[in-house]
Formats: C-alpha cells, structure tokens, sequence
C-alpha cells in the first residue's frame, strides 16, 4: 500500500493486519515508540476537526516523527496556489501527507503529484480512517464475520467506508436510510453482497451493532431545517436501539447532536461504545502510519 484514500486501498488482508496492529497499539501503547524518528508528517485541514486532529498529533508524537499541522487560510488549496504545485512542495519537505477536505478529488490529485503516502482524514466519500477504529470497535465486542452491523440515517461518507470495510472483513451490513438518502451506488456495488440498502426501520431488528451519524454534515447547514423533518423517524431512541440484540452495541462517529440523531439514554447507555470508538481513532492511525512508514 502506498496511499490510504479509501478503506478498499487496504484489501482484505492488509485491513486485517492493520486492525491487528491497532488492536495491539491499544493493548500497549509504548510499544513502537520512537519507531519513525527523524519523519514528519504533513496534518492538512481545509474542515475543523477534534478527534482526528488530536489523535494524528497524539499518534505521531508517540511513534517519534514530527507533525506539521497546515490550515486551510494558510495553503489556500486551488485557489492562492494550485492543488498539483502545493502537493510537489510538500512532497519535498514530508514523509507522508494526511488530509481532511471538502473534495475527494482534491486527494486523488495530491496522490497524483506526490510520491509520499496519501491518506485521506476525511472527504465527501469517504471517512477510511474512521471506519479502521469502527471495525476495532465493532471486533472488541464480536467478531466482524459473524456480526450484523445496522448503518441508520444518512448514507453519507462514513457509511461508504463502513460497508467496504465490513464487506472485506466477510460481515453484513444493512444501511437504513430515509428514500433518496441512500449511500453512493459505487460503494454499495464495492460492498456487493454484504450489504442491504433500505428505508425499513424493521432491518434494525436483532442485529449486533446499530451507527448513526449526524443527519447534517459541515457543508450542508443550508439543508438541516428539511432533514430534521425527513430524518426524525430514524432517530435512534431507547425504544429503537432495543430492536437490536440483547446484546447489541451503539456507535457514532462523533460529534453526536443529542437529542436530534441519537438521545441521550442511548449516547449514555451501558452497551454504548462511542467513546470507546473515539479512542480506537488514535491506535488505528498510529497503526497506520507505522504500516506506510516503519
């Protein structure tokens, strides 16, 4: 693997190794430690981010290489310089370049003119990273294989890179979303017959896992009056969550809009692993770095 820019970059086997690495990162956390020493790698972030911010420094700084956080006002990508000329500078001066973006072509273009690994933080696709630390999440409670993962709400970049995920890791995946809200038919045909597209709030029943995600992504601010109406049925409350197993799990990807996609007894639940789930996003990209550069 040379770039990270979607989770089918990985491949079965290479997925497996690298929640492998992350699994074991979690169980101890200096192991590795000082491995990329002298590397640095470029943080950019044309969107606001936390969790990702946070765990790449945290992830970086552990394994010993240095990183270099660049916000969007500072780069101006494709618009004080272009997209293939900043790519080329920092492909000079960096060990590997990890963006988070608006636009997933802005990542197939960096790939294109650097030699440095790629990886994608986050685009309008897809959510690679994200999907690594749910699949360890959704593992730490049952194995994948033999799992049933509900995706519930907007089929939006982070269900694209679940369902290729599970999809690889041979699990099931029903992604149960209001009509004209469903993923991009690219992933589900990447995700071919491990996933489900539905808006029957009855594919909930008895499954392993149920995900949520907000129902208004940064970008779409214009729209969130007219989802909050279409979305509302597909809120996850106790009384939903309850169609899972008994021993089903909660995720989300985080920020949580409590009270709108997900309430507070379910946030809060004994069975929910959200932050669980946040903190697999810091092993899952030290893994991944360690696997593109050790």
């Amino acid at each position: 693997m040379t770039d990270f820019i979607g989770v089918g970059d990985l491949g079965a086997d290479g997925l497996r190794r690298l929640l492998n690495s992350s699994a074991e990162l979690k169980e101890d956390r200096h192991a590795h430690r000082g491995a990329l020493a002298g590397r640095s790698i470029g943080l950019f972030f044309e969107k606001p981010s936390t969790r990702t911010r946070v765990s790449c420094e945290v992830a970086a700084v552990e394994i010993g290489a240095h990183p270099v956080v660049l916000r969007r006002e500072e780069v101006g990508l494709g618009n004080r310089e272009s997209v293939a000329d900043v790519a080329r500078v920092l492909d000079r001066y960096l060990d590997a370049l990890a963006l988070r973006v608006f636009e997933h072509r802005y990542l197939e273009d960096f790939a294109a003119h650097a030699a440095a690994p790629v990886i994608n933080l986050l685009s309008d696709m897809e959510h690679p990273c994200q999907a690594v630390a749910d699949l360890q999440t959704m593992e730490e409670a049952k194995p994948i294989e033999t799992s049933v993962v509900a995706y519930v709400g907007d089929g939006n970049n982070v269900c694209h890179s679940l369902m290729v995920g599970i999809a690889l890791l041979g699990g099931e995946i029903r992604a149960v979303c209001p009509p004209g809200y469903e993923p991009d038919e690219t992933f589900v045909e990447q995700a071919g017959d491990s996933v489900t597209v539905t808006s029957d709030l009855d594919a909930i029943d008895g499954v392993d896992v149920i995900y949520t995600d907000v129902w208004t992504s940064m970008g779409q601010e214009a729209e969130a009056e007219e989802r909050r109406e279409i979305f509302r049925p597909y809120r996850i409350d106790e009384a939903l969550f309850s169609r899972g197993s008994d021993d089903a799990i909660f995720l989300h990807c985080l920020p949580a809009h409590r009270g709108e996609e997900v309430t507070d007894d379910v946030m809060d639940h004994e069975r929910s692993r959200v932050f669980d789930q946040a903190e697999n996003r810091l092993h899952a990209i030290k893994a991944l770095l360690l696997d593109l550069l050790a």
